[in-house]
């Protein structure tokens, strides 16, 4: 059973997620540069990591499961890129945007697993959907960083679920590695490419100001080590005393204490329709763990009183069959 430590430490890791906006808006350094240096730095860490432990990252693993894992890195360096360009432009618009990952999920996991999309699922997804036309109608200027940030939640989502498969197979600290370094090659990838269309004056920024070298480096130092490297596995830990319930239910809090945090470090004052749109939305994801639990309950339930049903009858047609061989 977890105890209170742990229930303190999950809410640690959660808190942890939330604070990475707020790193992404301290560094001077612009999103995609900023994805090229935490993907770098996460690679070296882990690579560190994985040599201290003495874990063979290359002979534990397929060939094929690396290809898979580093281009899933790919959907990780999408999903940072505009994670972090949304938050350059208003934290609480990307992590209000972020809270669309719940329905992406809704949409995405039954694709990859075959299975029927729940109608509770679809339901929640136009509550969400409505919270986020009040957001559109009251912040209509930050258009761009609400946008962006939900583009970031579909990429999250891809690369999760695709998670959930990889984590059943193969160590938490292998699959980091694999994905940061393909997050690093994409980001290498793309760098002309951005340089050519999107780059302020085609020049990539990769050296932060001279007035921001030290803040940039402990920035990029602690969003690389402490929020990638060792918040994933210490949640991944957690995962043996947890229920996946428990887990998903206060990851979504995230947002929430992402928005108390851009507010006390950026005083990000937003109007009562974006605070309005957030707190439906973030309703209809602390609700579903909830009404999924009631709703398979019923399901259970009718279907024991259908097979219950279903042998009452089969035992009166036993017991007639009887009576006429008797007869």
């Amino acid at each position: 059973m977890p105890t209170l430590r742990d229930y303190s430490h999950l809410h640690l890791i959660v808190l942890i997620w939330g604070f990475t906006v707020i790193l992404g808006k301290l560094i001077s350094v612009p999103s995609v540069e900023l994805v090229f240096w935490r993907t770098l730095v996460a690679t070296v860490l882990c690579g560190g990591l994985l040599y201290f432990k003495k874990i063979d990252f290359l002979k534990n693993i397929p060939q094929k499961d690396i290809i898979k894992l580093l281009l899933t890195g790919a959907l990780i360096c999408a999903h940072w890129i505009l994670f972090f360009g949304a938050g350059k432009l208003n934290a609480s618009v990307c992590l209000a945007g972020l809270t669309t990952a719940t329905l992406w999920t809704s949409l995405v996991e039954p694709f990859v697993q075959k299975r029927q999309i729940r109608g509770l699922e679809i339901v929640l997804g136009f509550v969400v959907i409505f919270g986020l036309y009040i957001i559109f109608r009251f912040e209509f200027n930050h258009i761009l960083a609400l946008v962006m940030s939900i583009l970031s939640a579909f990429f999250g989502t891809l690369f999760s679920v695709i998670n959930g498969e990889f984590i059943k197979k193969h160590s938490h600290h292998t699959i980091t590695f694999y994905e940061m370094l393909g997050a690093w090659i994409a980001t290498v990838l793309f760098l002309p490419f951005y340089a050519l269309f999107f780059a302020p004056n085609n020049v990539l920024h990769l050296l932060p100001n001279n007035e921001n070298v030290i803040l940039d480096i402990v920035c990029i130092l602690t969003l690389a080590g402490v929020c990638t490297v060792y918040a994933y596995s210490a949640g991944v830990k957690l995962m043996k005393k947890f229920t996946p319930f428990a887990v998903n239910l206060t990851v979504n809090l995230e947002p929430v204490y992402g928005i108390i945090l851009a507010y006390y470090f950026f005083n990000e004052t937003m109007t009562s329709g974006f605070y309005l749109g957030t707190l439906i939305i973030l309703s209809a994801v602390l609700a579903y763990p909830f009404l999924k639990h009631y709703t398979e309950k019923i399901y259970r339930q009718n279907l024991h009183k259908s097979w219950e049903k279903r042998k009452k009858k089969e035992k009166k047609t036993l017991n007639q069959q009887e009576k006429v061989v008797s007869n």
